[in-house]
């Protein structure tokens, strides 16, 4: 998995926030004094923000050692012992809120994720994120998504076209909209978000890249997923080998993602994953 290059940069926004001109709390311990400390895992979880819980400490003092017991990507029993830490008692002290902050709502994600996907093990569906993100954490939490064995959709408004409702009536139609697309961004793959059978068959035919389901009950989500392989299956063009994805989106939670899974859909989108998180429970606690 490949961290994201503004880490140092959401770090220092961090500490700005938090900090501001400096800890007048800290200021009461001896500048002197060294500590050790451990954080501890009150929940079952799934461990994202290593690098954000190092670069805090690196930000504020360079010679605090931190020793990590688990890596991103790792699941964690409850009441585990994530990591030791040793240094300056301010230094510990200044960073650990804006530390804990990062790994508590990155493995939140990366936690929620696992969840998903485990839930549709066995199928052909991949779990994808959306851009319902934290502001200014859209990258570190699509690497949480990682994390948890989910994959990342688009990361922004730049690097795909994902062809909503206004788009659509602001070009006159899906076909109008998908051409558009082509003839401004041709390297560019396409999204078409459709709420029915209808609009499914019009991005179709127009040559989109990927069709979302939007709200799709099973039943009709089945019935897209046969007459998109039937399609696939009946071309004899050079695009035969290029068979149009399908996404579901909406309505989905733990409860549903497998029955839709089961339809045979490419990608299950899911909000939830980034915007409806519970923070991981975690605690600095100082060795006495």
């Amino acid at each position: 998995m490949k961290l994201p290059s503004n880490i140092s940069q959401q770090v220092k926004l961090a500490l700005q926030e938090d900090i501001g001109s400096g800890d007048v709390t800290a200021d009461l311990i001896p500048a002197h004094n060294h500590s050790e400390a451990r954080v501890i895992c009150r929940d079952a979880a799934v461990l994202s923000g290593v690098a954000w819980f190092n670069e805090v400490f690196k930000q504020i003092d360079a010679a605090v050692r931190i020793t990590w017991a688990f890596q991103d990507g790792d699941s964690i029993p409850a009441n585990s012992t994530l990591c030791t830490l040793t240094g300056k008692a301010r230094s510990l002290l200044s960073g650990e809120r804006a530390a804990l902050n990062f790994v508590q709502t990155l493995s939140a994600t990366a936690t929620l994720t696992q969840q998903f996907v485990k839930a549709i093990e066995g199928t052909r569906s991949q779990i994808l994120d959306t851009r319902k993100t934290l502001p200014n954490l859209r990258d570190a939490q699509k690497y949480a998504v990682l994390c948890g064995g989910g994959k990342n959709h688009r990361i922004g408004l730049y690097d795909m076209i994902l062809i909503k409702e206004n788009h659509i009536m602001a070009a006159g139609s899906i076909s109008k909209a998908i051409q558009q697309a082509r003839q401004l961004h041709p390297e560019i793959r396409v999204e078409v978000e459709t709420e029915n059978l209808d609009e499914f068959r019009q991005a179709s035919k127009a040559g989109a890249d990927i069709i979302m389901l939007d709200n799709f009950d099973l039943d009709t989500m089945r019935q897209a997923v046969a007459e998109n392989t039937a399609l696939h299956n009946t071309r004899n063009d050079a695009s035969s080998n290029t068979k149009i994805l399908l996404e579901a989106s909406g309505g989905v939670n733990l409860q549903s993602v497998r029955s839709i899974a089961e339809t045979g859909v490419d990608f299950i989108s899911v909000g939830q994953i980034t915007k409806d998180i519970h923070a991981v429970d975690l605690s600095m606690r100082f060795k006495e």
